[in-house]
Order: structure tokens, then sequence, then C-alpha cells
């Protein structure tokens, strides 16, 4: 006999190999009718798998989170099958679930066209609704290699052969058609559902390695409902329209080109957006963090030191120079703190010491992986680096927190997730300091939990952690329910101890710090095109790069017009005037097409009542007010909330 634990706690006795379809059915056969698969000891299973050894045990509907990873899989290997039976001859290699849908490889002579989309689409509903059952094999390597070298399916022989010797060779069948596959899968294919969608086709090299050949590549997305399915639709619409890249060029922010791939070449209008941000974050530091700058090139020893050299050297540029020596433009900033914190003899009673740099890091990124500020080889860090005693660490990290948060809500964004990440598999130190950082990190995110009343939601993320020491991931959902993952907090022990930093503590002994490395946006630039895209363009006053457009109806207002401009200049806000002979609505659309919050259109009747005629970015309604009024309004709106905050403490 073996036991399960259920969920709720409860325990049941069952004849070893009984199978998870067993289970359900003696519940009740609804269950049974429901069930798609089981949860063994939080692993999934095929529900015809048999059990036979004593396990927490759940059983897992369509509705529930858990299938909507199968339901791609499956939706995979109905599309594979799909393709076998529309073009025969077709070779299937690999084809993996993947965040929000699932894609396989194909070997043709005639590459795929988006046009081919349609006819599989159909062909997939067709064995949907044959609802064959998922059945599995476990066959001997020699019976697998030589039945796919019969079929033709070469790239299956190979992948049998990087099979590990201690593995098993499982084949799954829906209906005569199969595939090897590690699994699980549903019961049937009619599991499946028609909450999908293929979505584009794409070159892909065997393996990911441009040496072998060349595949086609086709995306699709799978849902467990037709809802999901048509918001997840809805949600890349409106990705699509608020691509920040497009509007960069819209509202005149930055661009790329081909001579520097993956950096930035920012317009005035984007650098000063990038500089708002900056003061912004100098603000939020001002008499807590000490700002340094560290050199951009260092020779290779210290990177060694660090341990970045072996783990990060093909990330990093890398120069020679002509006496011999080996330098590298710096991928992160943390050696260069601890330079500078060692510099001169620190006490126990100078701790916590915060050192803060919007360092400029570069770092070689594939080309394939460059997009637009999202993923770049050459950016700034809100980089800051605090050196503390154990004793203070836990009131450091939520000190961070705070901050964090504060600033993440000062931009609009309340939907925050704080993950604690734990120990990699490949890491530096010893299981001790991993032990004891993982259990301060662990209390604090408990109490981050606690004094948000349950507002931020927290995750344990397990073996994702940084290769020196645990951290805390914080991920904001933008406005249109997209998770980005920017702040980080994370403990380390060991690049003090490389370095060889200490402090004085009290007993006149030399002691070494806890380093704990933070960043709030992370990428200044990342930060930046997810700011654009949460808010479409469209920034709140206190950020905009051109806060006021004056323009003109007729050149008699000129002067008028100039006169406003240099009043609003003067009260701090950042204005430009169109005095162009054109027409007011061509204005209005072009200063609306980029972005710019605030018009004011003056006209012979606006200088003889010294007033201005406003409209918003994203109404049609106008409004008359007199610039008195207006300056005042506008003032308040563009006073960045920190500051708000300060002056209202002041």
């Amino acid at each position: 006999m073996i036991s399960l634990t259920f969920p709720d706690g409860s325990v049941r006795q069952y004849e070893a190999g009984t199978s998870g379809r067993d289970v359900a059915g003696s519940i009740a056969k609804s269950l049974e009718k429901k069930a798609v698969a089981v949860m063994l000891n939080g692993q999934l299973a095929d529900l015809a798998d048999p059990i036979k050894a004593d396990a927490d045990f759940r059983i897992i509907t369509r509705d529930d989170p858990e299938a909507l990873e199968l339901i791609r899989h499956d939706a995979a290997h109905v599309m594979a099958e799909a393709v076998q039976e529309l073009w025969p001859g077709t070779q299937v290699t690999i084809g993996p679930v993947i965040e929000n849908g699932f894609f396989y490889d194909f070997k043709r002579n005639e590459p795929f066209t988006p046009e081919d989309l349609p006819v599989i689409e159909k062909k997939m509903r067709e064995i949907i609704q044959r609802n064959r059952p998922f059945t599995k094999e476990v066959w001997n390597r020699d019976k697998a290699k030589q039945v796919f070298r019969d079929k033709g399916e070469m790239y299956k022989v190979e992948l049998i052969d990087a099979i590990p010797d201690e593995q098993d060779v499982k084949i799954y069948h829906q209906g005569d058609w199969f595939d090897l596959c590690r699994g699980p899968h549903m019961a049937s294919t009619g599991q499946i559902g028609n909450a999908f969608k293929l979505m584009k086709v794409a070159g892909a090299y065997w393996r990911g390695d441009s040496n072998n050949e060349m595949l086609t590549r086709i995306y699709g997305t799978a849902w467990s409902s037709q809802a999901d399915l048509e918001g997840y639709l809805h949600m890349l619409e409106e990705a699509e329209k608020r691509d920040h890249r497009k509007l960069g060029r819209e509202m005149d922010l930055f661009h790329f080109q081909e001579e520097g791939p993956g950096v930035v070449f920012w317009h005035a209008k984007g650098w000063r957006m990038f500089q708002n941000l900056v003061n912004y974050m100098r603000r939020r530091l001002e008499g807590t963090y000490e700002e340094v700058n560290a050199p951009q090139i260092l020779d290779k020893a210290l990177w060694e030191t660090s341990g970045h050299w072996g783990w990060y050297k093909e990330n990093m540029f890398v120069t020679e120079t002509e006496d011999e020596r080996v330098f590298a433009i710096k991928p992160m900033n943390c050696p260069g703190h601890v330079q500078i914190f060692k510099h001169g003899l620190k006490s126990y009673r100078e701790l916590p010491i915060r050192l803060a740099e919007f360092g400029n890091v570069h770092r070689y990124e594939p080309s394939g992986a460059l997009h637009g500020l999202m993923r770049v080889r050459g950016f700034t860090q809100d980089d800051a680096h605090v050196f503390c005693t154990e004793e203070q660490l836990a009131a450091e990290c939520m000190r961070i927190n705070d901050l964090v948060l504060s600033t993440y809500a000062d931009f609009g964004f309340d939907e925050i997730t704080v993950k604690l990440s734990t120990r990699p598999e490949k890491r530096v130190g010893s299981d001790e300091n991993w032990d004891h950082a993982e259990e301060i990190m662990g209390r604090v995110l408990e109490q981050i939990k606690e004094q948000s009343g349950g507002k931020i939601k927290t995750e344990i993320n397990p073996g994702e952690g940084a290769f020196y020491g645990p951290k805390f991931e914080y991920v904001l959902r933008d406005a249109i329910g997209r998770d980005w993952q920017c702040g980080t907090t994370q403990v380390d022990f060991n690049l003090p101890e490389r370095f060889g930093a200490f402090y004085i503590d009290k007993e006149s002994e030399k002691k070494q710090p806890v380093m704990i490395h933070r960043a709030i946006c992370g990428s200044m630039e990342r930060f930046l095109g997810i700011l654009i895209e949460n808010y479409a363009g469209h920034m709140p006053l206190w950020f905009a790069p051109v806060q006021v457009v004056v323009a003109t109806i007729t050149s008699d207002a000129d002067e008028y017009a100039e006169k406003v401009a240099k009043h609003l200049r003067k009260a701090g806000l950042q204005v430009e005037t169109d005095l162009r002979n054109e027409k007011i609505s061509y204005k209005v659309r072009e200063h609306s097409l980029a972005k710019v919050p605030v018009i004011l259109v003056c006209g012979k009747r606006e200088a003889e009542e010294n007033s201005v005629n406003v409209r918003r970015l994203g109404s049609q309604a106008q409004t008359s007010m007199s610039l008195d009024e207006l300056t005042a309004a506008l003032v308040d709106e563009a006073t960045p909330p920190d500051v708000k905050r300060r002056n209202a403490e002041a």
C-alpha cells in the first residue's frame, strides 16, 4: 500500500501502482472526467502514470493554473501532427513551451510562410476535434533510433543520442501520430480546446548554433479560455501601439544606427527626459548616499580578483594596450566601489556607508537579443552599494525596499511583486554564509509583506540568485498587464572577502563588512523604455521633456506667444513656441503626435484678453484660462512628487 497526502492534509491509502485517474475516480466520477494530470511531490505527471510510492498528491483539472503549460505543450504536438499531415516528409525537431505559448522547429525544403498559418490552424482544430488520447510508451534506444531513422527523422535520432543513459526514452502517441517527448501530457487532444492562435514564422538554427542548418520555427499561443486568448491578443495590439521605438521616433527622443549597435543616440528631448530621471533619483538619495564615480576601464587583474573574469568574460568588452596590458570596459560598478570603500581605514561607527553611482557600463549582448532601449550594450545603472555590519543588514534591506516602492509609486506603478531568489547551483561562498543570508532575507521578505498589508505580493524564486548571494527582485506591472523586473537588492559576503575589504570593530579588530548591491531603475535606459510604453508616450507633466507648446493661429499673435512662453519659462516650465505659417489644426496634430502634454493656442483675441486656449493631450476639449491662472495650475502639476512631499514636510 502507498499513502497519498492531499492538499487539505488528509491521507488516503491505495494499492501501489494505482494511477492518478483511478484516484480521481475513487473520489468522484465527475472529478475523473475533469482531471487532466496530477501533481506528485510538486511535479506534474501523466494521469495514467502508476504511483509507486508515498507522495504529496493533487489532481490537476483544466481550470488549474498548472494546466496552462500542458495545454501549450499539447498544442505544440498537435501543430506538429498538423504540419506532417499537410506536408508529408517535413521533419519535426524541438517544440517547447515558452512564455505565453509554444513553438516548433521544422525542417522542410520550402520554408513556411505566414499564409500557411491559417491552413495549419484549421488542421489543428480537426485533430483536436478527434479527441485522441495521449498515451506513453518507453522504448529502448536502438528501437527508437531505428523507428525515427526509418521515418527520415534524423534530428530525432540526434536527440535520442543526447538523452542521458539514466533517462528513459519516452514516446507519446496521439492516435497514429507519435513523437519523442519527456512529457507529461493531458489525457487527450480534446482537452486542449480552441483558444489558440499561430502567431508567426521565423528562421532558427538547429539547437541555436549558427554553424548548423537553418530551420523554420512556427510560434503559437494557447490559453485555457477564449477570453484569455482575446485578452492576450489585445495586450499585444496595445503593446505594438506603445512600442517605445515607434514613440521614440514620433517624440524625437533617440535613435539607433548600425555604426553603434546596442548604444543609444540620445536627441535633445530624450536626453532631457533621461536627465529628469537622473535628477529625480539624485534627489531621492540626497542625505543618505554619497555619490561617487569609478573608472570606466580597469585592468583585468581586478576583474580576476572579483571573479567576473571567470564568470562573465564573454560578456565583457576587452582591449589590450601596446605594453600588453589587458583592460576591460566595466560591465558593472561593484568592484570599483569596493576600491573606494577600501581607500582609508573605516570604523564600525561610520557604517553603514552607502555609495551611489549613475555608472555607465557596457556588456556584450548578442545582436539578435538587442531591442531598442530594453536590451542594449551600453547603459547607465542607478547603482549603489551599501557596506554594513551583519546586524545592520536587515534594516538596510528594508530601507532599500521603502525607497524602491516609493519610487515606483511616484511613476504610477502600484502592482509590485518582490521575489526572493535563492542560491544557484553554480555559486561562490560557503553554505554557512548562504544559509545566513537567506535566513535574514527571508525574514525581511515577510516584513515587506506585513508592512504593505498584503498589497505587495511576495514569492520565492529557487535557484535564481546571483553567483555571490541571494537577492530580492522587484517586478512591476504596467498599464497593459506586462511584468517587468527592474530593481534588485543583492546580499554579498563574497566580494569584500575577495578584495580584503574590512572595517575596525568595537574590539579594534578587523572585520569584513556585508556588501549590499542595489538598483532601483536597474538600467536607466530600459526603465525609460518601460515608462514610455506604460504611459503610451503621454508622460506626466512633471516628467515630460517638453511640457508646453505655445502655438499661434496667425502671425498677429507671435509677439504675445513669445510673451506667454517667456512667462512660463520663468516659472520653471519646459516650453517651446510654434510660430510657423501653418494652419493651427496642422500644428495641433503634429504636437499631439509628439505627445506634448499641453498645447496653448494664441490668437488675436487671447492677446487682447491676456488669456490662452488650453488643449490637453488626449482630449478634444478646449478651455480658456487667464495666463496667471494657467501658470499656477501648470507649476503645481509640473512639481515632481518627491519635491511635493518634501515641501509638505518642511
